[in-house]
Parts: structure tokens; C-alpha cells; sequence
């Protein structure tokens, strides 16, 4: 065998281990990645799931101080229970987590008209406690969101979405607050 033919087969044997590496590696990361998303969404359900354990001690301490308030305590029990029933959907779980917030939020501006629920120790402890979840929540959308944001640009640029196109890896949805967490909560008697 002449050298040139030694080195031309040296090259392309290269060539094809570059190759092969940089799909090895690219797909694995891709893997990663997506497994980061779906550790950070189950870290944000941990969170949810420590919320929804607390509405019903929340809404049956309100409810002895509110009792004509029903249909604020009522939309926080379908939101619970809506979130609940969804099974995996992250755009369902959106949507349900917001409506959750948003009923919330309407009963503790509500709880404003009751001085001596606001006194009352289960209730300030309860509400410290959602206080703190809701700060665990966001941190846990925030890293969810960066993750997806990681997973997503590996997806879309180049050279790597054509290990990702090859492997059909698709883009995550990001958590977005509602249209109805952007605006004020009004209460009206």
C-alpha cells in the first residue's frame, strides 16, 4: 500500500470519528437537557402538589368567617380540583395552575374585609405557609424556564437540530403567567 492511500484511509477514518463523535455527544446532550426539563417540571409539581395540600385547611378556616363568600371558596376548590384531574399536559397544567393562583388571589384580597380572619392564628399561618410555597414555585418556573430555554436552543440551532430533527426532539412550552396574574385583583361587595 503507497503512503498517500494510508493517509487518504487515516483521514477519512478521522473524519468519520468526528463525525460520530459529534452525534454521540450531541445527541446526549440533547438527552440531558430534556431530562433537565423534566426534572425542573417535576420539581414545580412537588411545589404545586405542597399548595394543593393546604387549600383545604386554607378554605375551611375561611370559610367559618366568609360563609357568604361562597363563590370565592368554590373557585378555589374547582381550581384545585381541575389541576388534579389533568394528567401530564403541561399547557393543561398552565392553565390549571393559573386559575388556582387567580382564585387565591381573589380570596386573600377577600380576606381583607375580615379583620378577624386576618387575626386568626391558622389563617396568618396558613397564609405565611402559601406565601412561602408560592415563593418556591417561582423559583422552581424559573429554573423550569431556563432549562427549557437550554433544551429548546440546542433543538433550533445549528449543527445541533439536525441530531435533534434526526431523533424527532421537540421544543418545550415555557410557564407563562396568565393573563389574568398581570392584572390587579379587584373585590367588590
Amino acid at each position: 500500500m503507497e503512503i498517500g492511500s494510508i493517509i487518504t484511509i487515516a483521514v477519512i477514518a478521522l473524519l468519520v470519528i468526528i463525525i460520530v463523535s459529534f452525534f454521540i455527544s450531541t445527541y446526549n446532550g440533547l438527552i440531558a437537557n430534556r431530562n433537565r426539563v423534566r426534572n425542573q417540571k417535576s420539581q414545580i409539581d412537588v411545589e404545586l402538589k405542597r399548595r394543593f395540600d393546604l387549600v383545604p385547611n386554607l378554605v375551611e378556616t375561611v370559610k367559618g368567617y366568609a360563609n357568604h363568600e361562597k363563590t370565592a371558596l368554590e373557585d378555589v376548590i374547582k381550581a384545585r380540583s381541575n389541576y388534579v384531574t389533568v394528567s401530564g399536559d403541561t399547557a393543561q397544567a398552565l392553565a390549571a395552575d393559573n386559575a388556582l393562583t387567580g382564585a387565591l388571589s381573589k380570596l386573600f384580597a377577600l380576606s381583607e374585609s375580615y379583620p378577624e380572619l386576618k387575626a386568626n392564628t391558622n389563617f396568618m399561618s396558613l397564609q405565611k405557609e402559601l406565601s412561602e410555597i408560592e415563593k418556591r414555585i417561582v423559583f422552581a418556573r424559573q429554573f423550569y424556564n431556563d432549562s427549557v430555554l437550554k433544551f429548546n436552543n440546542k433543538i433550533e440551532m445549528f449543527p445541533s437540530n439536525i441530531v435533534a430533527g434526526m431523533f424527532k426532539f421537540t421544543t418545550e412550552p415555557f410557564f407563562e403567567a396568565a393573563e389574568s396574574e398581570r392584572q390587579n385583583v379587584t373585590v367588590s361587595f
